[in-house]
């Protein structure tokens, strides 16, 4: 019995250690390599390993592990990283346009998607992922939809080329409509989608910019939480009736991302052990990411077309007017 447990363990051992490996390096090299995170670059080299070169198929066992119980640890740790309180300090105008960003942008791609005849699984991936937070967004609705890998790669694709245009052109609006500094950082953070992004232009304003970029960046993480259980919920609903046991009402994943918000804003666990958590979630989502990147076929996305970049066209130009609506009523009050 014990030989067996030892080889079934040793099955998922090997999927899991590289997909491990592979992440602590992109962590390193994130730094040299701004504004790409460590999450882009693993499905990245996940993606190059799948169609340039043969894929054990021992890796594949671990890498179901990797792809479902380990992203899902990864979104839960991501809640340590938002303090309630500094999300409530920007202040009301601030907050509707956090919850307006991701509302109006989430509700418009996903009827854009529909009308460009994209399919749900993917306008769903690209709504998350444009609206919220970029690959980690991505990666926590692929969890609770139906969509399959190819979906996962062209979303964070697009939130790579889109997010990547928002660094130039988040600071380059800024000037262009008057912002002072700490508008502009509300602006970059509403508007653009990875967290690693937002600092590249937020850094490019200036130090003041970039805090408050931040914090309103982290307020659209915060909405994980609520937008995953709707969608939970919706493919729970929509799921055939076959007399197998169903998802939860609101998956687990998202109560524990909420504890661990709540553990946060009281202020419960010292800085070093934040830190850790934090490690351990970056590692845990690259992981998850190039877990994803192995089961892509390039030709799979090459086959759909223009359309999900048309729509990532129109699901960024939308969260660009909220932003700005949201911007110029701030400096008009605070004036």
């Amino acid at each position: 019995m014990l030989v067996t447990d030892r080889i079934q363990y040793r099955q998922y051992f090997l999927g899991i250690a590289v997909a491990l490996v592979v992440s602590v390096l992109a962590m390193l090299i994130a730094p040299w390599v701004s504004p790409l995170s460590p999450l882009l670059i693993t499905m990245l080299a996940g993606i190059a390993w799948r169609n340039l070169f043969p894929v054990p198929e021992q890796l594949m066992p671990g890498n179901a592990i990797v792809e479902k119980p380990i992203l899902r640890i990864g979104i839960v740790l991501l809640g340590l990283q938002i303090a309630a309180g500094d999300i409530i300090g920007l202040g009301w105008i601030p907050l509707l346009g956090i919850v307006a960003a991701v509302v109006i942008t989430f509700t418009v791609t996903m009827a854009a998607g529909r009308r460009l005849e994209v399919d749900r699984g993917l306008r769903m991936l690209i709504a998350s992922g444009f609206s919220i937070c970029g690959a980690a967004a991505v990666a926590g609705a692929r969890s609770v939809t139906d969509a399959d890998e190819d979906d996962t790669a062209t979303a964070v694709a697009l939130v790579v080329i889109f997010g990547t245009i928002m660094i130039p052109a988040g600071p380059a609006l800024s000037v262009l409509f008057g912002m002072d500094a700490e508008t502009a950082g509300l602006f970059i953070g509403l508007t653009t989608h990875e967290v690693a992004q937002v600092v590249a232009a937020g850094g490019i304003v200036g130090a003041t910019a970039l805090a408050v970029a931040i914090v309103v960046k982290l307020g659209r993480v915060l909405l994980l939480a609520p937008v995953m259980a709707a969608l939970g919920l919706l493919n729970r609903q929509e799921l055939p009736d076959t007399g197998r046991k169903r998802p939860p009402l609101v998956p687990y994943f998202v109560l524990g991302f909420i504890a661990c918000v709540v553990i946060r804003s009281l202020d419960l666990l010292p800085q070093p052990a934040l830190d850790t958590a934090a490690f351990i979630q970056t590692a845990a989502l690259a992981m998850a990411m190039f877990a994803l990147g192995l089961n892509v076929h390039l030709r799979s996305i090459v086959k759909l077309g223009p359309r999900p970049a048309i729509l990532g066209a129109i699901a960024t130009a939308t969260i660009i007017i909220v932003g700005l609506v949201t911007s110029t009523l701030t400096m008009h009050l605070a004036s």
